[in-house]
């Protein structure tokens, strides 16, 4: 069997790879889980310098939560669980204490964007897709600690123009954004370079960079987001989504 989430560690510089190609990288709560206990264990590694993260193949980094997973939901209590477990996986990574990079190629939405949020530095190629489509694809919605990190990663005004056009940033875009450090034919390469690079650099500034700068962050005001997640995946807005997906048709949104 494939492992669908392959870890390594080399020199200081963990990588991590979301290993379905043949589903462009689509996350299941498994690989969720895996990458939230390496992320755990990774905290307690004194010669850690970096990680980076990507996605197997050339198509995707990853193309959001495996959307077969959304089968099983019956209430907005399964809805308030998920969006709880991920902003969990999400705040896991965000405490690795060395800087994070994401090494994107291709398509890079959903959950998957929410991973490359959640790193401190990103390297995509020039065939980038970035986004959150859901307003066009699944009908359900951010919860606000992942609104936060949207607002925090690319500005209030680029993300509300992603987010209420459910289009997706190509990588010029996400460049002048400042959403992507650099864009790259081999983002993965370059990921290891500048690893290998920061790895020289004094560890105890790093980490206390990198711990200052999430202090920062989770000192911000949080939103109640409760009754806006139950009302979008309680609703026959969402199972149509979820069955025009699989049907590959165009959902016929009503509104309720």
């Amino acid at each position: 069997m494939t492992d669908e989430l392959q870890f390594r560690c080399e020199d200081g510089i963990a990588l991590i790879t979301l290993n379905r190609p043949q589903a462009r990288n689509a996350i299941t709560f498994d690989m969720y889980d895996r990458l939230a206990a390496h992320c755990q264990q990774l905290t307690e590694s004194d010669s850690l310098r970096a990680l980076i993260i990507t996605g197997a193949g050339d198509k995707a980094f990853a193309a959001g939560t495996d959307i077969s997973r959304f089968r099983d939901f019956r209430s907005g209590e399964d809805a308030l669980a998920y969006e709880r477990r991920i902003d969990q996986v999400l705040d896991a990574l965000e405490r690795v204490p060395v800087p994070t990079i994401a090494a994107i190629r291709g398509a890079c939405t959903g959950g998957g964007a929410a991973i490359a949020i959640s790193c401190d530095l990103r390297i995509a190629s020039p065939d980038l897709r970035f986004g959150f489509p859901i307003a066009r694809t699944l009908g359900n919605c951010l919860s606000g600690a992942s609104l936060a990190r949207v607002v925090s990663a690319i500005g209030m005004e680029t993300a509300r123009q992603l987010l209420y056009t459910a289009r997706l940033m190509g990588a010029e875009q996400a460049l002048s954004a400042g959403f992507l450090l650099a864009v790259e034919a081999d983002p993965l390469a370059q990921a290891q370079s500048l690893a290998r690079e920061m790895s020289a650099l004094a560890p105890l500034t790093l980490r206390s960079i990198k711990e200052g700068l999430r202090r920062l962050r989770a000192a911000m005001p949080k939103i109640d987001d409760e009754d806006l997640i139950r009302n979008c995946y309680e609703s026959a807005d969402f199972r149509e989504g979820m069955t025009a997906f699989f049907d590959k048709r165009p959902p016929d949104w009503q509104g309720r």
